[in-house]
């Protein structure tokens, strides 16, 4: 398969003209004609990532944050982006990033999936009438904040959360925003959830939250998104895209360490 004919497929299920004005989506480094026998998937086109890519040998990175988003006037080995870019194209790897195309089609569903919610929406319509960022469900068994914190933990493979609110009260409505949501906390309270989870939660987005009537739990941005490596996986598996050819995940582990 050409690098152009996996966009599509990936197209199809995240649509690049569903991602926001200002991210940068698509085929960043590389060329649409070459044959693809090896994919690595990861969350960020790291250092690390890139040297694990090319230890399998991979013939195409595909990442959910872009490792370019504003514009370059020079590519150049003395900046961390111009010297990935360079091993990129020195080891004739093929880049690929969907962010928050992938956002409105996929990451809001699968975390709300994993955290059983129903009747969800869109937290923040930005697609359409009615496709957007983020979800805002219903618990199928309402609990405390405290026992949904630890839930959080469980179900995301993390060491720890933050929490803001009162840990005792019952939590019936969910709104999650994988990666960083205090941009969306109006909307969720607008929506009428009980509590956020999400990541990149200031000290005063957390206290105002709550002022505002609703908890926040914040996961870290990396705590919730990870999951975009496996569902990558899986959806390219599934769909017989793969068929002739392998694909690599980059193993999941925290960007921090907490202490």
């Amino acid at each position: 398969m050409l690098v152009k004919d996996l966009i599509n497929k990936l197209d199809n299920h995240s649509p690049i003209d569903a991602a926001m004005d200002w991210d940068n989506v698509g085929l960043l480094v590389g060329d649409y004609d070459k044959e693809v026998k090896k994919i690595y998937i990861a969350l960020d086109a790291t250092d690390e990532v890139i040297e694990h890519a090319i230890d399998a040998n991979a013939d195409l990175l595909l990442t959910h944050h872009p490792l370019i988003f504003s514009g370059l006037k020079r590519i150049t080995a003395d900046h961390f982006i111009g010297r990935r870019i360079m091993k990129l194209i020195r080891h004739d790897i093929s880049y690929v990033a969907f962010h928050t195309n992938f956002d409105v089609f996929g990451m809001g569903d699968v975390v709300a999936k994993r955290l059983e919610l129903r009747d969800c929406v869109p937290l923040d319509v930005t697609y359409g009438d009615d496709e957007g960022i983020g979800r805002i469900g219903d618990a199928v068994t309402p609990v405390s904040l405290k026992q949904l914190a630890k839930d959080v933990k469980d179900k995301f493979d993390l060491s720890a959360v933050n929490v803001y609110g009162d840990t005792d009260k019952i939590m019936k409505r969910i709104a999650v925003c994988p990666g960083s949501g205090k941009s969306d906390i109006d909307n969720a309270v607008a929506g009428g959830a009980d509590v956020l989870i999400t990541g990149d939660i200031g000290h005063h987005d957390g206290i105002d939250s709550v002022a505002k009537g609703m908890a926040i739990i914040d996961a870290g941005h990396y705590g919730l998104e990870h999951l975009f490596i496996d569902y990558m996986s899986e959806f390219l598996m599934g769909n017989n895209t793969v068929s002739d050819f392998e694909i690599y995940k980059e193993p999941i582990e925290n960007p921090y360490t907490v202490i």
